[in-house]
C-alpha cells in the first residue's frame, strides 16, 4: 500500500554503499539506487564527450561538412537516432561517394532501446518461475531471450524471432497451468463439500468446512489464504481440545447407562428369587396342620421380606446416584456441544483482535447493503492502514506490533456506535462499516477515531508509542458492490498516505 519517497531511496542507497564498502562514485550510487527502487535509470546524455568527438571529425568535403552539422544538431537535441544516422553516414563515405540526398537518408540500424530491452528481460525472468520448471524447452527459450536482451542494443529482427518462439511456447504452458489450477480448485471444492456432507450432524465442523470452501473460491489472494490459514489453525486447536472433552463425556455417559441397565437386571433377578421364595412359603403354609408348623415359615417370610426391602433400598439409592451422574454427564455433553458450535462460529472473527475477519466482513456488508437499499439510507465504508507499522515491528518486535493492533481495535470499538462494525481486512488494515452514515459524516467519524488514538497512548515496555493511521472513506452508490466501494476507499487511503499520513481522505 505504501510507496517510498525519493529521499528514502537515497538514504537506503547511501546505507548500502557503506555496508558493501563501495566507493561513492556516481556509477556505484546509480547502480545501487536502481536495485533498491526497482527501476532502470536512463543514463545521462554524454553531450560533452560527443562535442569533443565533433571537434576531430573531418569536414573537408561538402558531404563531411553536412554530416558534421547533422552530428552537432543531434547533440543539441540529444537525439540518439540522428547520431546513429550521422555515424553510419561517415562510415559509408569511404566506400563510395555520398550525395547530400543519400547522406540525409542513411538507413538506421533496427535495434532495441537498452532500457526497454532490460524491462523485457525482467518481464521474462519473472514469468519463468510462474509457469513451472517442468518444461525444459520453455526454460531454455526464456534464458536465451534474457541473455539476448541484455546485450548492448540488441537487433530488433532477432529479438522479434526469439520473442515469438518464447511467446508461442508460453501460450501452451499458460494453458496447462490454468487447467491444473482449475482442476485443483475443483478437486478441493469436491473434498470440502464431501466433508460438509459427512459431518452434517456435527454443527461444530460446519464452520471449518465453509471456511475451506470460501478459501478455495476464486479469486485467490495470498493475503486471503494467509488469513484463512491462521484462523483455521486457531479454530482447529480449540475444536480438538473441546472435541476430546466431549468424547470423554460421551464415554462416561455410556458407562453410566451400562451400569444402570446392569442394576435393573439385578433388581429383576432379586424380585424373581423373592417371588419364588414366597411361593414356596405359601405352599408350606397350605400344608401346615398346626401353629407350630407355621411359625418357622412366617419367620422365613419376614426375613426374606426384610432382605428384599434392604436390597431395594440400596438399589434405589444407587440408581438415584446413577441418574444424577447421568444428568451431569448429559449437561456436560450439551455444554461442550454449544462450546464447539461457538468455536466454529469464531471462524468469522480474527483471533488476535476479536474483530470480524474477511468472511465476517463479507456477511456484514451483505446485510448492511440489503438494509440500506430497503430503507434508502446511506452506507459508508472506511479502510484504515496503520502508519509506519513495519518500522514499529522492526524496532519493538512482532509481539509489540500485534499488541498495537489489539490496542487500535479496542480504541476503535470504544469510539464506534453500537451499529458500526469493525473488521480486520488483513495485516495492519482494518475496515469500519458505518450504516446510516453519509460521506461527510463518515469522514468526521474516522477523524474522531484519530483524535481518540492521540489521547489513548499505546504503552510498550514503559514507552509511550503514538499510533496513527491513514484512512479512506467511501459511500456506497445505489448500483455499486461492496468490492467497488472498498476499492475506492483503498485508493483514497493511498492518497492519504501520499499526502503525509495520519489523514482521512474521501473517496
Amino acid at each position: 500500500m505504501t510507496t517510498k519517497s525519493v529521499s528514502e531511496f537515497a538514504r537506503e542507497t547511501l546505507k548500502q554503499l557503506a555496508i558493501r564498502k563501495l566507493q561513492p562514485t556516481p556509477d556505484n550510487y546509480q547502480a545501487i539506487y536502481d536495485e533498491i527502487s526497482g527501476q532502470i535509470s536512463q543514463p545521462a546524455f554524454p553531450d560533452m564527450r560527443l562535442r569533443q568527438i565533433a571537434r576531430i571529425l573531418p569536414a573537408q568535403t561538402a558531404g563531411q561538412k553536412r554530416l558534421l552539422d547533422q552530428f552537432s544538431a543531434a547533440i543539441e537535441s540529444q537525439d540518439w537516432t540522428a547520431l546513429q544516422n550521422t555515424l553510419v553516414g561517415y562510415a559509408t563515405l569511404g566506400l563510395k561517394p555520398v550525395s547530400a540526398e543519400m547522406a540525409d537518408s542513411v538507413p538506421m540500424p533496427r535495434t532495441l532501446n537498452t532500457v526497454f530491452a532490460e524491462h523485457l528481460a525482467r518481464l521474462v525472468d519473472n514469468i519463468l518461475p510462474a509457469v513451472g520448471e517442468d518444461d525444459d524447452r520453455m526454460q531454455a527459450l526464456g534464458q536465451e531471450l534474457i541473455a539476448w536482451l541484455r546485450q548492448p542494443m540488441p537487433a530488433l529482427a532477432e529479438t522479434e524471432k526469439l520473442l515469438s518462439n518464447f511467446s508461442y511456447r508460453l501460450s501452451f504452458a499458460a494453458e496447462d497451468q490454468a487447467a491444473i489450477r482449475s482442476g485443483l480448485l475443483m478437486l478441493l471444492q469436491l473434498v470440502f463439500e464431501n466433508i460438509a456432507v459427512l459431518s452434517a450432524d456435527d454443527a461444530w465442523l460446519q464452520g471449518q468446512a465453509q471456511a475451506l470452501r470460501d478459501a478455495a473460491t476464486p479469486p485467490l489472494t495470498l493475503r486471503r489464504l494467509d488469513d484463512v490459514q491462521r484462523r483455521l489453525k486457531d479454530v482447529v486447536f480449540k475444536q480438538a481440545e473441546a472435541k476430546e472433552r466431549a468424547v470423554a463425556a460421551q464415554q462416561q455417559m455410556r458407562e453410566l447407562l451400562a451400569t444402570f441397565i446392569d442394576r435393573l437386571a439385578q433388581m429383576d433377578e432379586n424380585s424373581a428369587a423373592f417371588h419364588e421364595q414366597l411361593s414356596g412359603c405359601a405352599e408350606r403354609i397350605g400344608h401346615a396342620s398346626s401353629l407350630q408348623e407355621l411359625q418357622p415359615v412366617l419367620q422365613e417370610v419376614m426375613a426374606a421380606t426384610q432382605a428384599m426391602s434392604q436390597k431395594s433400598s440400596a438399589m434405589r439409592t444407587e440408581l438415584h446416584s446413577l441418574r444424577e451422574r447421568a444428568d451431569t454427564a448429559h449437561g456436560e455433553i450439551e455444554r461442550l456441544r454449544k462450546e464447539l458450535e461457538l468455536t466454529s462460529a469464531q471462524a468469522r472473527h480474527d483471533p488476535l483482535t476479536g474483530s470480524l475477519n474477511r468472511k465476517g466482513l463479507d456477511e456484514a456488508l451483505e446485510r448492511e447493503i440489503s438494509l440500506s437499499l430497503r430503507s434508502d439510507a446511506p452506507l459508508c465504508v472506511a479502510l484504515l492502514d496503520l502508519d509506519n507499522f513495519k518500522v514499529l515491528n522492526d524496532r519493538l518486535g512482532h509481539a509489540t506490533g500485534d499488541a498495537a493492533l489489539v490496542h487500535l481495535a479496542a480504541t476503535a470499538r470504544a469510539a464506534m456506535r453500537p451499529q458500526d462494525q469493525l473488521a480486520r481486512y488483513g495485516g495492519e488494515e482494518f475496515v469500519i462499516v458505518l450504516p446510516n452514515t453519509a460521506l461527510e459524516q463518515g469522514v468526521d467519524a474516522i477523524k474522531r477515531l484519530q483524535r481518540e488514538l492521540t489521547t489513548h497512548y499505546f504503552i510498550s515496555n514503559n514507552e509511550h508509542v503514538l499510533i496513527t493511521f491513514s484512512a479512506g472513506v467511501a459511500q456506497l452508490a445505489s448500483n455499486e458492490t461492496s468490492e467497488q466501494a472498498l476499492k475506492r476507499a483503498d485508493q483514497a487511503m493511498y492518497l492519504a498516505k501520499r499526502a503525509g499520513k495520519n489523514r482521512v481522505v474521501a473517496g
